[in-house]
């Protein structure tokens, strides 16, 4: 029987090797599980790589990676790209670009009898007591207010009220009620708006005047609120107030009960009763929305139709500062502040015209100044002496939105005016020269 051969164990230990041996220098970490190295975890990685080629995604598992994916969207949205057109500028590109009467306009609009006869029914229908509720396809703000200048001018006080206008309030409203000469000769119990809505529908109960409101929308977003929906229930409940209102929503109808919608003036107790006493007319138009879109997101379909505070956020954001209101605006401060938006237009005037394009219509941001040179600029024309003081000045600026700003850094800030160079260039002429 041969000898049995001696195994070398060096042999199991070679440079080449797929196992690595830790020893600590006892002899019982020979028993010790071995440890892989750097190049057989390599090897099984490699094997893991080629086992994940047999899976195969399906469509539902694409489905849900992708719509768990984060949307990308940009931020060069169009609106801050170009300046919206002012009211001015508007029309007079409306008017060279449609004709004065279009083939598709509505009778009302083109027939001077379809239009008297139509205003003469109303004016019948609102001295026996009822409040006319228009409806249609087609912008009805046009003929509205003809009927408003024509017929209700003439008869008595008028108010026109633009419900599509996210800033309307009712302290507006009645602002331009109390106007009235005599108005103010009754007693104010309270100075909310029930309280005036209470003096005004006394007033007018114990006279023979008449007042008019001529409401655009009155399915607005701010106008068909509960609180507003009230006073002006409690106003057309009165026999010499009258309500003249438009609708362009489908379900419009609903803001309504039946109570509500059919209570007559005559039969009602105006401390305690609340009605519209509806009657429907007709008003399609064909014509163009222009107006009352002015102020919604033009770029999201679901911006004419949002509520709420998102409703608020979009009128915020799409709200255009003009000329007039500028000038109105800079006639309330005081003459430091003049000097002070003076002199950020200068500068912001004088970017523009440096600029290699010489647009200024775009991307005003570009023109901004640094508030730090504002501030060294100020102090050196004694307008402000210190960082509050010229803070207080800008404060009034930025609250009607004369002056934007941007923060450019962790301390950095750059201001500038959101006019177009020709409308800058026309407020700065009002501002006397120092």
């Amino acid at each position: 029987m041969p000898a049995p051969r001696k195994v070398n164990e060096d042999a199991f230990i070679s440079d080449e090797s797929d196992v690595d041996h830790v020893s600590s220098g006892s002899s019982d970490d020979i028993d010790d599980e071995p440890v892989l190295s750097v190049k057989a975890r390599g090897k099984r990685k490699a094997d893991n790589d080629d086992d994940k080629r047999f899976i195969v995604e399906t469509s539902f598992d694409a489905y849900f990676m992708q719509s768990s994916a984060r949307a990308q969207t940009s931020s060069n949205v169009f609106s801050s790209l170009v300046e919206p057109l002012s009211a001015e500028e508007y029309s007079q590109a409306m008017s060279e670009f449609m004709p004065s009467i279009p083939p598709w306009a509505s009778v009302l609009l083109t027939s001077d009898d379809a239009r008297e006869a139509a205003f003469t029914r109303m004016m019948r229908e609102l001295h026996e007591g009822f409040n006319i509720l228009c409806y249609g396809f087609g912008s009805k703000r046009q003929l509205l207010n003809r009927f408003a200048m024509e017929r209700c001018a003439k008869a008595g006080y008028t108010v026109v009220v633009n419900g599509f206008q996210t800033s309307f309030t009712l302290k507006e409203l009645f602002d331009s009620i109390e106007r009235v000469p005599g108005l103010d000769t009754h007693q104010l119990t309270s100075n909310t708006a029930e309280g005036q809505a209470k003096r005004v529908g006394t007033y007018f109960s114990t006279t023979k005047r008449h007042l008019f409101l001529i409401i655009h929308n009155i399915d607005g977003p701010v106008v068909r609120t509960a609180r507003v929906k009230s006073v002006l229930a409690s106003l057309a409940i009165c026999p010499r107030i009258h309500i003249v209102a438009s609708i362009d929503h489908v379900n419009a109808p609903l803001l309504w009960s039946s109570a509500e919608a059919s209570t007559r003036k005559a039969d009602a107790d105006m401390l305690t009763a609340r009605g519209f006493n509806w009657l429907w007319h007709d008003f399609t138009t064909l014509s163009p929305y222009d107006v009352e879109l002015s102020h919604a997101n033009r770029g999201s379909i679901s911006g004419a139709h949002a509520r709420g505070k998102r409703a608020e956020a979009i009128a915020a954001a799409a709200i255009v500062m003009t000329e007039i209101a500028a000038i109105h605006i800079l006639a309330s401060v005081t003459e430091k502040a003049k000097r002070l938006f003076a002199m950020i237009a200068r500068r912001q005037l004088e970017s523009i015209h440096d600029a290699s394009d010489g647009d200024g219509n775009t991307d005003l941001q570009r023109f901004a100044v640094g508030y730090d040179v504002l501030f060294k600029s100020a102090r050196d024309q004694f307008i402000a002496t210190n960082d509050t003081s010229l803070r207080s000045l800008l404060g009034e600026f930025r609250d009607h939105g004369l002056v934007l700003s941007a923060q450019t850094g962790p301390a950095g800030e750059e201001l500038w005016i959101p006019l177009r160079k020709e409308r800058l260039s026309n407020v700065l002429k009002t501002i006397p020269a120092e």
